[in-house]
């Protein structure tokens, strides 16, 4: 099964309020976005990597960080679009078809497991769409208008959505083609897509150290995490 990764990575990071995009931070002297892709450029499941970065940065990408850390399975660095979809739609597109199955990574989450991507993969030859999550933890309630509760869920049966995700990607292309033409808006991730298709999503064990790094305290606490030795793996 051929499989490419998409890593969407063409936001501006508002929450962190740095005077450069997020991916571009650097943790241990290294770029995040450098180090997500570096997990997957050394995954054997892996055939190629495609890169979506913020439209004036494809060239600097290339430079800084494709070149720099010598990542040989990147075929692609596109510009990205106004939302995470529309980055991602465009990642799909630059496969130009030549894949089996799309694996879709976060940039800003570089403590993902090679062992992770390599279980989101093999789960998919069982099934169509793979994502990873970890428990929800707190107990998660629905406010109502002035800030009253409304409900209160079961916590047993709700989880926290990470990536990898993994699709097959005819599957992942007519959802995004249709969302597109029937202006779907609000897609937070790209299972949402498989469920408005009607598509069966199947969850597989993601990894509390998997953060999403987008706010000044997440990059602290990546240091702390480097600084503990995970992530290396």
């Amino acid at each position: 099964m051929k499989t490419t990764a998409i890593i969407p990575a063409a936001g501006f990071g508002l929450r962190m309020s740095a005077n450069v995009p997020k991916q571009y931070l650097k943790l241990q002297n290294r770029p995040i976005l450098a180090m997500t892709a570096e997990k997957f450029d050394s995954c054997d499941l892996i055939d190629g990597i495609i890169l979506v970065v913020p439209a004036g940065d494809v060239d600097l990408c290339r430079k800084d960080i494709v070149e720099k850390y010598n990542l040989k399975k990147v075929t692609a660095v596109v510009p990205g679009g106004e939302r995470r979809q529309d980055s991602v739609r465009a990642g799909i597109e630059a496969t130009d078809g030549k894949y089996d199955a799309v694996l879709i990574h976060d940039g800003v989450r570089p403590f993902v497991s090679r062992k992770t991507i390599i279980h989101a993969i093999n789960a998919l030859k069982e099934n169509r769409a793979i994502i990873t999550a970890v428990p929800a933890r707190d107990t998660i309630k629905k406010i109502g208008e002035g800030g009253y509760v409304v409900k209160t869920y079961d916590r047993r049966h709700l989880c926290l959505v990470q990536t990898p995700q993994v699709f097959r990607y005819k599957d992942i292309f007519n959802a995004h083609m249709k969302a597109l033409k029937e202006g779907w808006d609000e897609v937070t991730d790209d299972a949402l897509l498989m469920e408005k298709m009607n598509i069966p999503v199947k969850i597989i064990p993601g990894s509390e150290e998997n953060i999403k790094i987008t706010t000044p305290f997440d990059l602290k606490y990546a240091e702390f995490l480097l600084q503990r030795g995970i992530g290396e793996d």
